[in-house]
């Protein structure tokens, strides 16, 4: 079987290096790791001692550990932890956010480069974040006796169509786990229903809710708005995670508030990193100002005034949109007016207060959407100009957006302690008494 699958993953290879080398060139993705990624070099573990591999595909996963591994280590101390990721982003900010820790590249599925990077880093247990079942890594560590878990597991309604069609590999997989922690019952259903055994199966809640912050005067989102020239009594829109054309939808869309309010600012933070110099070019293309968070971080001194023209601003650093969701009024959470991206994360600038709108599309987080929804806590716009007549709607009516803010805060903060229900779950995994 594994070698079966090292011929498939070839050819696959084979039909997508093009697309590789292309983006490679044209974006600078793909360059590092690949010693990691092809051959599995990951750092090697000089110590004996326990050690728990983290896997966390990009970012969204990687700011997931930060509860869990400090609640982690709260308990046991003589962990040593393996983070690795899969994308450069993630990476990225897996160093930054960990950096006492072992970060790393996830390698390939291929059976020598899974077997040698099990050699390099000896692990107790192997912990993956929400859903990456790769089949020679899963059946070689399972060959090797050490526990797998699943956390913050979630599996959408299409990616549960699409196992269905191939449940007996599914069956197989899932088997082999010792923890399978599911963030709601819907998803721990589906993983029963694809074969896992129901003894091994927990709902928990989702991580994304812990940790995060509630506090708009904190010193991390009071030192980037100052930064960034806003002042208190301008209306911040801020428009984060977002991808292609989200970013000129946003700007169009301020463009034809401004005359009406022009107190009104703009903040657009790109999803991804290699998309920060094009979001800059766009600006650009309106003729209009621009701040960014690289240089004014980079530099002494704040962003200058604007005597003629009131600047876009863009956040194009890693691992701050966190804390800049803490100076928006109003917000738009990328990923979700185009379908088929599924949507990202409105639970941070939720848990501010911060009036929330997404597009149609949030299947990534459709559970957490509903529950706002039910709530009256979150707008969903059909299309852009409905995502303009949102705005419009609460700068005529900034009390209603208040409301709605208020409302999405105290829900996200009705759903915190999964953090703890997991960490709970993973110590018998260290400890031995796990299923055997």
């Amino acid at each position: 079987m594994g070698w079966l699958l090292n011929g498939v993953y070839l050819m696959l290879a084979v039909c997508i290096s093009p697309v590789i080398l292309w983006k490679r060139f044209r974006t600078g993705k793909y360059r590092d790791g690949w010693g990691q990624k092809l051959l599995g070099k990951l750092p090697e573990r000089e110590t004996n001692g326990p050690c728990v591999w983290f896997h966390a595909v990009s970012v969204g996963e990687v700011l997931q550990l930060r509860t869990v591994l400090r609640e982690l280590l709260n308990q046991r101390p003589d962990l040593e932890i393996v983070v690795s990721t899969t994308t450069s982003t993630g990476h990225a900010v897996a160093k930054e956010q960990f950096p006492d820790h072992t970060v790393c590249y996830f390698p390939l599925d291929f059976t020598w480069a899974v077997k040698h990077a099990f050699r390099r880093i000896r692990p107790t247990a192997i912990v993956l974040v929400e859903l990456e079942l790769w089949p020679n890594f899963i059946r070689i560590a399972s060959k090797m006796n050490i526990p797998l878990a699943l956390i913050n597991g979630r599996i959408s309604e299409r990616s549960f169509r699409g196992y269905s069609r191939i449940r007996p590999l599914m069956r197989n997989l899932l088997r082999r786990f010792d923890l399978l922690a599911a963030q709601d019952p819907t998803y721990a259903e589906r993983l029963i229903e694809l074969g896992a055994p129901r003894e091994v199966v927990h709902v928990t809640g989702s991580v994304k809710f812990d940790g995060i912050n509630t506090q708009r005067d904190n010193s991390a989102t009071q030192s980037i708005q100052e930064s960034l020239g806003l002042k208190t009594d301008e209306t911040v829109l801020l428009a984060g995670s977002t991808q292609s054309p989200e970013e000129e939808v946003a700007i169009r869309i301020w463009l034809a508030l401004r005359d009406e309010f022009p107190k009104l600012r703009l903040v657009l933070v790109p999803r991804h990193q290699e998309r920060f110099e094009e979001v800059a070019e766009l600006v650009g293309r309106f003729n209009l100002p621009l701040v960014r968070r690289s240089v004014v971080r980079d530099s002494s001194h704040s962003a200058p005034p604007q005597a003629d023209a009131t600047p876009v601003v863009l956040v194009d650093t890693l691992g701050e949109l966190a804390a800049c969701w803490g100076f928006a009024d109003m917000a738009f959470v990328g990923g979700s007016l185009s379908v088929g991206r599924g949507g990202q994360n409105m639970i941070e600038p939720a848990a501010y207060g911060v009036a929330v709108v997404v597009g149609p599309d949030t299947k990534n987080f459709r559970s957490v959407v509903e529950m706002l929804q039910t709530g009256n806590a979150i707008r969903v716009a059909a299309d852009a100009e409905e995502l303009q007549t949102t705005f419009l709607d609460w700068l005529r009516n900034p009390e209603d957006a208040r409301e709605i803010g208020q409302r999405a805060q105290a829900l996200v903060l009705t759903q915190q302690g999964a953090t703890s229900r997991t960490c709970e779950l993973l110590l018998p995994l260290l400890d031995g008494t796990a299923k055997p």
